[in-house]
């Protein structure tokens, strides 16, 4: 680990202007940046530690919303009433994901800047353009089990890890970030990027902007929801391949559809014209099938991952019915419904 500077501000103008230049990065749970730090992979020389600030409220929208706080706990954000009952497929995810222990450090904005856990990405030893632009990706061809099958590019095929961001690409959240430069709000599934030519860069914030909210609009799918997860093992393992699923049923039929896939890309995974698709229709494994065809249309396995194509129309197709049957996917018993 490199030596940094250490920074602890107490408001949150402060805390922005010591963060304008690129080599300083915000501290919060820190479950992820210490330990690529530990690993030599981020190098920041100044870390500003901003568990202080009055970011740690769940509040109502004038829209009939939440506005979350980017210094919730995971943990508290999982088990809050307001969470549980009014956006049970976000406490489902959150509940997926991690471990008790991290869930209670993490927090919801830093879930959001968590960053790849693709086996070259942490090994320094060896080429990665995530890490080093231009250094060529040692994935393509090498252990591709954990890889994307969609939105890769010939410079990279890492995966976003979260289970949390699945949830709120599927919600439609927005993110409120702020910098010395003022404040702006991103859509959440403008938020993160696609590898392209640039996979050093994980999302579309600036340097020097700091997550400070999630909001939430006020349609919740607090009915027809489920969050499927399919990964190694029940626990403490990132997903292969997750799907959040929400629908909105009058008289039966569909009249709205949310599908956003985990562990399939460089970010979490939607695709509008497939959604549009089971609109008007009954819901049922047919029609569920054609929506899993358009999203996998394009799909490109990596040899090792070849598997996750099946798997993922599998899921998707199991993730929908779920939600229809308003039978959603537990995450305590950890077995699938």
């Amino acid at each position: 680990m490199n030596r940094f500077d250490y920074r602890r501000p107490s408001t949150l103008a402060e805390a922005l202007s010591l963060a304008t230049d690129p080599a300083v990065r915000y501290l919060a749970g820190g479950t992820n940046l210490i330990d690529l730090m530990k690993e030599d992979v981020e190098r920041p020389l100044s870390l500003v530690d901003v568990n202080h600030l009055p970011l740690g409220n769940i509040e109502d929208t004038v829209e009939g919303g939440l506005k979350i706080g980017a210094l919730v706990p995971n943990a508290d954000l999982a088990r809050a009433a307001r969470i549980t009952q009014r956006y049970p497929l976000l406490s489902s995810a959150l509940l997926a994901g991690a471990s008790p222990q991290l869930r209670n450090a993490a927090t919801t904005g830093g879930n959001l800047l968590q960053r790849t856990r693709c086996y070259y990405f942490y090994d320094v030893a060896t080429p990665c353009n995530k890490r080093e632009p231009g250094s060529g990706c040692q994935a393509i061809g090498g252990l591709t089990r954990q890889h994307a099958i969609l939105g890769a590019s010939e410079h990279c095929i890492a995966t976003h890890p979260s289970d949390m961001c699945v949830a709120l690409a599927a919600l439609q959240a927005v993110v409120h970030v702020e910098s010395a430069r003022g404040s702006r709000t991103i859509a959440f599934e403008d938020f993160h990027r696609l590898p392209g030519d640039t996979p050093e860069r994980d999302s579309n914030l600036e340097p020097g902007e700091l997550v400070t909210a999630v909001e939430l609009p006020a349609e919740s799918f607090d009915i027809h929801y489920s969050y499927l997860k399919l990964r190694d093992r029940q626990s403490y393992a990132f997903a292969l391949v997750s799907v959040a699923a929400a629908l909105r049923l009058e008289d039966g039929i569909v009249a709205e559809a949310r599908l956003a896939l985990g562990g399939v890309a460089h970010k979490p995974w939607r695709d509008r014209e497939a959604e549009k698709q089971v609109l008007g229709q009954a819901p049922g494994r047919e029609a569920f099938g054609r929506v899993a065809d358009t999203i996998l249309a394009g799909a490109r396995g990596q040899g090792d991952n070849d598997f996750k194509i099946p798997l993922a129309r599998r899921a998707i197709v199991r993730a929908l019915d779920q939600a229809a049957r308003a039978a959603p996917q537990r995450q305590v018993e950890k077995r699938i419904s």
